[in-house]
């Protein structure tokens, strides 16, 4: 059965807890093009990166179906990867962090 969209935009609002400015910031070092699995040299999350930060910047009544499959697939990732648990040390400087901060969620805020 498929989520709703306000079940989805209520995971959204508590997954995703990096903030536009953070994104780009994030998206412009190595440590985020470096992770991943890669499509056309760029990985996934941080292609997802991009979209993410448009969906921040809509309003919730303007959001397209697009966006709203986009979320749900970024809810999916972030709860999947969280589930495999960070690593026991180091966990700052992981590449388990990056990943999940390509696709807009630090687990260490």
């Amino acid at each position: 059965m498929a989520k709703s969209r306000d079940e989805i935009w209520d995971e959204w609002q508590d997954l995703v807890n990096m903030n536009p400015k953070e994104l780009e910031d994030w998206l412009g070092t190595e440590e985020s093009k470096e992770v991943g699995d890669s499509e056309d040299g760029e990985s996934t999350g941080h292609a997802s990166e991009r979209k993410i930060v448009e969906i921040q910047r809509t309003n919730k009544d303007d959001l397209s179906d697009g966006q709203w499959e986009h979320m749900g697939k970024v809810v999916a990732y972030i709860k999947r990867h969280k589930a495999q648990g960070g690593p026991d040390e180091d966990a700052e400087q992981s590449d388990w962090r990056y990943s999940l901060m390509n696709w807009g969620h630090d687990p260490l805020k």
